[in-house]
């Protein structure tokens, strides 16, 4: 490629203004005055003589307040890293624990879980016939003094008044402050351990099982029409349980849930290093705290609660058996209102075999099914204590519990 050729002409037309610019450079900012009057005040003689003109006058510097008045640049600074990790308060689990293992911690001492299921069975006695007490009678007061108490709490007892119910699914609901207590108080673990090994609740896995258990355990009782058809005559008063049920009795199925499958399962589960003791033993007690039944009865609540326990166990978390335990529930008292009356299923201490198998069967269908949809979403089904720091000053918006979501 060929230079390029500059005309001399135009060389010079340069160099001639870089002069008139370095001229103007140097003219002072402020002109020396030379007048004859000037000269005639100097109190310089040269000055007066002419021989040496006046000194430039100097504009005044700027103070040191005006110079710190003027904004500086903000200097750029490298952002800052992520806060340091740090591990929750409290005692941990082992990692790599199964769920009814979770107790089995550094700190762990095999008489505080023995402690913890006696104050655990003694609360369950006190607390909720305290609470469903003190209820039955704040509403006999505000609703029914003209009536004799011992009726009216009879009366609410069974089931026969929606103010009953009230009271005692929310005395029942009292268990879940029992048992995050116990976790806090003997075994210094943080409640939510009770959630599930992650440990929070894993809502997606929730409401699919809550799914499943809507259509199969609503499939197998319509099913079960067959051999026993339902003639519909809701009771008087439906519609006020209807909105008792819809409102407490999941809270009240939650809260067995929470109290038999999580906190008496991991404390029987530490007693011993094999997982299953604490299944079975969580799930005879669930059976024989239901008072009195026949044996079908019996077996039919023992084989729910081996399941539950089962799923439990197998999927890491409380979701599947909540969400069966609450379908359950609803759907038995608002069939019970439909048919004949809430007080009526209240009062069943036992059942047939024919009927006991139903149920069964329809359990372990959606103990199938369930557990089909934890593998699918693939849930961790043991501690991982890597999971479970939390950064400081914060953690994920979605869980609030400092935990990676890559497992559902």
């Amino acid at each position: 490629m060929r230079d390029r050729v500059v005309p001399f002409a135009a060389i010079r037309v340069q160099q001639d203004q870089s002069a008139d610019n370095v001229t103007k450079q140097k003219k002072p900012a402020v002109p020396v005055r030379t007048s004859s009057k000037m000269r005639s005040r100097s109190g310089n003689p040269a000055v007066r003589a002419g021989e040496v003109g006046p000194a430039a006058r100097r504009r005044p510097e700027p103070t040191q307040s005006r110079r710190q008045s003027k904004p500086s640049k903000p200097s750029k600074q490298a952002p800052a890293g992520p806060p340091p990790l740090v591990m929750e308060s409290g005692a941990l689990p082992p990692d790599g624990a199964t769920y009814p293992q979770i107790l089995r911690g550094e700190s762990y001492v095999w008489w505080h879980s023995l402690l913890g299921v006696v104050v655990a069975l003694a609360l369950f006695y006190l607390i909720t016939a305290v609470v469903s007490q003190a209820l039955i009678t704040l509403f006999w007061a505000t609703t029914a003094g003209n009536q004799p108490y011992r009726d009216y709490f009879a009366k609410a007892s069974a089931f026969e008044f929606p103010l009953g119910m009230v009271s005692v699914n929310l005395g029942l609901a009292a268990l879940i402050p029992i048992a995050w207590g116990l976790m806090a108080v003997i075994h210094q673990m943080k409640p939510r351990w009770l959630s599930s090994v992650q440990p929070r609740m894993r809502w997606r896995y929730f409401f699919g099982s809550l799914l499943i258990a809507l259509v199969v355990l609503n499939g197998v009782m319509l099913l079960s029409t067959i051999v026993k058809p339902l003639s519909i005559n809701p009771q008087s008063g439906f519609w006020a349980f209807l909105v008792v049920i819809v409102l407490t009795s999941p809270l009240q199925a939650a809260a067995e849930e929470i109290f038999f499958r999580g906190y008496l399962l991991q404390a029987f589960g530490s007693l011993v290093s094999q997982a299953w003791f604490g299944v079975v033993l969580s799930s005879v007690m669930f059976a024989l705290l239901h008072g009195t039944q026949n044996w079908p009865l019996f077996a039919d609540r023992l084989i729910f609660g081996l399941l539950a326990g089962f799923l439990v166990w197998r999927t890491g978390g409380l979701e599947a058996a909540i969400a069966a335990h609450v379908i359950n529930n609803v759907f038995a008292y608002l069939y019970a209102g439909l048919t004949t009356s809430v007080a009526t299923i209240r009062a069943v201490k036992g059942l047939g075999w024919v009927d006991a198998a139903f149920d069964v069967g329809g359990f372990a269908i959606f103990a199938v099914l369930v557990y089909l949809l934890s593998r699918l979403m693939r849930l961790r089904t043991r501690v991982s204590l890597s999971d479970v720091e939390s950064r400081a000053g914060g953690s994920p918006a979605s869980s609030g519990l400092g935990l990676k979501r890559g497992l559902q």
